[in-house]
């Protein structure tokens, strides 16, 4: 390092000298001491390296106190945060997916600030089952003989695995040895279970003969997977869940299906393709079926197993179940939302199920309503105007189908679509859209109703330089 640049470094203030300054700043009260530090530190490698790369002059005291206070101001209190979902995808993994209905987070509150019975039988005063609390419900619902829940669905899978064919041959067709999120695939599960993988078939035709020649006296279980986060289309064949069932009873080889998102629901009425139920699975006769919570169900995260009560205690028994457990706020949150089902009352209180079946005039209504929010000065300086568009259902379900909906476009072209949107996410509320063609589309679709207002003044914020 030469002397210069060793001398313009010593021009840095301390993490002292900055500390004492932001003391003084009533927006930092409330961030702790630890976490103010940390980003003095980072403010001071960042312009540390600044001045390295660019041999320009250290930033002085005020000028990094204020980058400080302002990087407090973007991110909150709290790492993880509400944002404002105007992507136009409906279940969002990487947004949290589901939301709750208004009964499912009042029980999640009843439960998290009073005792509960979540493994007290009231009756007897002795020690209950968690699992009972939903169990009848799914019963009721689904019509199989018994249920467990785990923590997601790719636990319930590596659960049932590890637990019926541990050491011995699971066939499964190979157009279905599918990969879900974050690399996820059924041949690494599968691995782990311990569980031996028998694909049979190819990528777009599988018979029912594929199955039957392949059972082998290691056969422990035929595996059916439902492609529910892709489609092959085309010159296709696979075997029905009941024509597996019939060759398993026939040989003696329990059958599991795994629906990954899972409905309760035919949303054929509302102009979905067909989907099979997780009814429909349990009275073709499969022995166990496994599904998310979170996706198409509309609840919390969970992975949801019905079936055949001489399997299911199988699994109940198994010592990962204790590893795999769900706790007292998913119980609480997973009650209320299979309520709403027996209750006939989901489409209109379980959110997922209200936005993928919501009208397209009441979600252009949304757009506009934001549009209408907006000074006409910053209307015409967006070049901001209401589009029709195609959002998706996301979260690995109902991949081929293009909802309806209508957006607020903002911009004509050009660069300063990807400005406005990084300046919508680091606001607060945060909004998240999407760039089309160079500009930025707000999908109302996911813009819940409360939000209007909300967006539209984050939108008028977002105009002014970023001053970060």
């Amino acid at each position: 390092m030469s002397a210069d640049r060793a001398t313009a470094l010593r021009g840095l203030p301390s993490v002292d000298q900055l500390l004492r300054r932001l003391a003084e700043r009533a927006e930092l009260h409330g961030i702790t001491r630890a976490r103010v530090t940390a980003l003095v530190r980072e403010a001071l490698e960042q312009e540390r390296k600044r001045v390295l790369e660019e041999h320009a002059v250290p930033a002085g005291v005020e000028t990094l106190v204020t980058r400080v206070v302002e990087r407090v101001r973007r991110a909150g209190v709290f790492s993880l945060r509400p944002v404002i979902n105007a992507q136009g995808v409906v279940l969002h993994t990487n947004l949290g997916r589901a939301l709750v209905s208004p009964l499912a987070l009042e029980r999640l509150a009843a439960v998290a600030v009073a005792y509960s019975n979540l493994e007290l039988d009231l009756a007897s005063k002795e020690r209950g089952s968690r699992y009972s609390h939903v169990e009848p419900l799914l019963q009721r619902l689904t019509g199989a003989e018994d249920a467990l829940v785990v923590n997601n669905n790719a636990a319930a899978v590596l659960l049932a695995l590890e637990t019926l064919a541990h050491g011995k041959e699971v066939i499964v067709s190979r157009g279905e040895l599918i990969e879900i999120g974050g690399e996820f695939r059924i041949p690494d599960i599968m691995l782990r279970s311990g569980a031996v993988l028998r694909e049979v078939g190819a990528t777009n035709r599988t018979h029912l003969r594929d199955y039957a020649d392949a059972i082998t006296p290691d056969t422990a279980l035929l595996l059916k997977v439902h492609t529910s986060n892709y489609r092959v289309v085309g010159f296709t064949a696979e075997v029905s869940s009941r024509e597996l069932v019939g060759l398993g009873r026939e040989r003696g080889v329990p059958v599991m299906e795994d629906l990954g998102s899972g409905s309760l629901i035919d949303l054929r009425p509302w102009g979905f393709p067909y989907e099979p139920t997780v009814q429909e699975t349990v009275a073709a006769g499969v022995d166990v079926v496994s599904f998310s919570g979170d996706k198409l169900l509309g609840g919390p995260q969970a992975g949801i197993v019905v079936g055949r009560r001489a399997v299911v205690s199988r699994l109940k028994k198994n010592p990962w179940n204790r590893a795999l457990r769900i706790d007292k706020f998913t119980i609480a949150a997973l009650e209320a939302t299979l309520y709403a089902y027996e209750a006939g009352t989901a489409l209109e209180a379980i959110p997922t199920l209200r936005l993928l079946t919501e009208p397209l005039a009441r979600v252009r209504s949304r757009a506009r309503a934001v549009l209408r929010r907006l000074a006409p000065a910053t209307r015409a300086r967006l070049k901001a105007r209401v589009v029709d568009d195609h959002a998706q259902v996301g979260g690995g379900a109902l991949p081929t189908v293009a909802l309806p909906t209508a957006a607020v476009a903002i911009g004509d072209g050009g660069t300063e679509a990807m400005g406005l949107d990084a300046r919508l996410r680091a606001g607060d509320p945060p909004v998240v859209g999407r760039i089309v063609d160079d500009r930025l589309l707000l999908d109302c679709r996911t813009v819940l109703p409360h939000q209007v207002a909300i967006l539209a003044r984050a939108l008028s914020a977002a105009v002014e330089p970023d001053r970060a």
